[in-house]
């Protein structure tokens, strides 16, 4: 008899593709840039979603294992059409955010290499970027372990820095935002940094990812929970380290939303003397990882998307797959690139009409939109599983009472809504502001989604 192959991803693997996917090196920053109060909404945040969002994905990947992951899910609990949707928010995020980290990509080399780079250099570096990416998710995760290995390596190796850089600098030079009360750690009268909470949370996403490589590994129901438990935990610690260090060390009006993580480091650097080539090297482990992050990703988005679109949720194209094989995502690899590499050649028009020369932040901004509206449904399907499908066996159970279950449910969702309107609108000094781009951009995610919805609806009903 052939002996079979042994699957290749071990626990160790899924542990730092769970430090991979859920660590995003370039959304530290960002949160840092909220102040003294970033350090309340680490602490809130983390008990109040984090850990309900941990406790929901392991339950729910261990006992409906496959690559439909987040749709899957939300398909059994509601039916097709809010499977529609997560499947087309969880996608569409991902074609953002690869234009985003594009697009960040060449600033990086800008600040690193202390050049302007013109745009008819920097759009094909980007088109480059997005392909190298489109290219790699057409392999397994097994075939991309040792870059996703790698890759977790460098961004620890980042976030530590940050955090033993800054602390050094607070205790040589004196702490650059001061903590002068205790209210200085509490969100104040003045909210407008409060879109930031969102970046707070996007950087808590990611779970759900691990759980649909269970196809490839050797005990899936064992694997999964330790690597979410083990891989949250190294993920909360390398988070609040590097935030702490860049808040206490570099002055807020300092930081930028796309060139934060860079100027942190040009600021370290500057203070101690140091050769500017090790920014350079910084630079290029950060898009190593940006790239790496993107795969680790696509990995589990393509599979959902494909998952998906076998079930009629998504256009047929996405069900596509590579040739000679049963379960890589060709179809929905290439749309990603195709869908990505037009809205960085649009970017410069964005720029022109909006004025907005971050257009890192404006394609970022609206990615975490899409993505944090994709785990709404998320929390409720959680809870209608339970009641609907009580028998099927739970390998990991979620323990409690209905209060407790109830928690976890509705405190996550609430913060979901409440995060999703402060990424458009906020309070300023002067009032209330809206960002009209990004409303747009909305809007025309939601509209797209309701078509493919319907037409998911259509295809159920016939």
């Amino acid at each position: 008899m052939e002996k079979t192959e042994k699957k290749k991803f071990k626990l160790f693997d899924a542990v730092l593709a769970a430090v991979c996917i859920i660590l995003v090196v370039e959304a530290a920053a960002p949160s840092a840039s909220i102040g003294n109060s970033q350090f309340f909404w680490w602490i809130f945040l983390l008990i109040a979603f984090f850990l309900p969002y941990g406790l929901v994905s392991a339950e729910l990947g261990t006992t409906y294992q496959g690559e439909g992951g987040l749709f899957d899910w939300v398909n059994r609990a509601f039916g097709l059409r809010w499977g529609s949707r997560v499947a087309w928010y969880y996608w569409v995020n991902f074609a953002l955010w690869m234009a985003s980290l594009a697009v960040l990509s060449t600033g990086v080399i800008e600040q690193a290499f202390g050049i302007s780079i013109p745009l008819y250099v920097a759009l094909p570096v980007q088109l480059v970027f997005i392909w190298i990416v489109s290219y790699l998710s057409n392999h397994s995760v097994a075939e991309n372990a040792i870059l996703i290995n790698i890759a977790t390596v460098f961004k620890i190796l980042i976030m530590v820095a940050l955090g033993v850089l800054g602390i050094y600098f607070a205790v040589t030079y004196g702490v650059a935002n001061p903590i002068e009360s205790p209210m200085d750690l509490l969100p104040g009268l003045n909210l407008a940094g409060i879109s930031f909470v969102a970046v707070i949370i996007f950087n808590f996403l990611g779970f759900e990812v691990v759980t649909t490589f269970a196809s490839e590994m050797e005990n899936p129901k064992k694997q999964i929970p330790k690597a979410l438990l083990l891989g949250g935990i190294l993920v909360a610690a390398f988070y609040i380290f590097a935030s702490f260090g860049i808040g206490v060390a570099v002055p807020i009006d300092e930081l930028t939303a796309s060139g934060g993580l860079l100027d942190s480091f040009i600021f370290f650097f500057e203070g101690l003397g140091v050769s500017p080539i090790v920014l350079i090297i910084i630079a290029l482990m950060f898009i190593y990882t940006l790239v790496i992050n993107l795969l680790s990703w696509a990995l589990g988005v393509n599979y959902v998307a494909m998952y998906a679109a076998d079930k009629g949720a998504m256009p047929k194209p996405f069900s596509i797959r590579k040739k000679g094989t049963d379960d890589i995502p060709f179809g929905a690899s290439m749309i990603n690139g195709v869908v990505a590499s037009i809205l960085v050649c649009i970017a410069p028009l964005i720029e022109l009409f909006t004025g907005d020369p971050d257009v890192f932040w404006s394609f970022f901004a609206l990615q975490i939109i899409t993505l944090l509206t994709s785990y709404l449904i998320l929390f409720p399907a959680f809870r209608k599983l339970r009641i609907s499908d009580p028998d099927t066996p739970r390998p990991f159970k979620v323990g409690g009472g209905p209060i407790l279950l109830n928690i976890i449910t509705w405190v996550p969702f609430v913060l979901l809504i409440l995060a999703l309107v402060f990424c458009i609108t906020y309070p300023e000094e002067e009032g209330w502001f809206v960002d009209w781009t990004l409303l747009a951009g909305t809007i025309v995610a939601v509209v797209i989604g309701e078509v493919i919805a319907f037409n998911a609806a259509r295809k159920e009903r016939r």
